[in-house]
């Protein structure tokens, strides 16, 4: 700790350190599950199908709202959007 320095910035310090590293992982995941999500919609369209599932997309925005709330259903929508594209 130096001169100016409080336990209470030091702490802080250390938080949004612990922060910074949920970030990098979110990204690291939500990059993964963006992969993940296209590599699916491309086998779906070279089978044939459409480019995605509606129930599964309900599925997915309830789980998030289940477990975050309203905010976590927009959440859902936009890593569902990430993941497709635009409709």
């Amino acid at each position: 700790m130096n001169a100016t320095s409080t336990p209470a910035d030091e702490r802080i310090a250390e938080l949004r350190g612990e922060i910074d590293a949920c970030d990098a992982e979110l990204i690291r995941l939500v990059q993964r599950r963006l992969a993940v999500s296209q590599e699916i919609g491309q086998l779906r369209r070279d089978s044939g199908g459409t480019r995605l599932s509606l129930a599964r997309e309900q599925q997915v925005i309830a789980r998030f709202q289940d477990a975050l709330g309203a905010d976590g259903a927009a959440l859902g929508m936009m890593l569902l959007r990430q993941g497709r594209g635009r409709l």
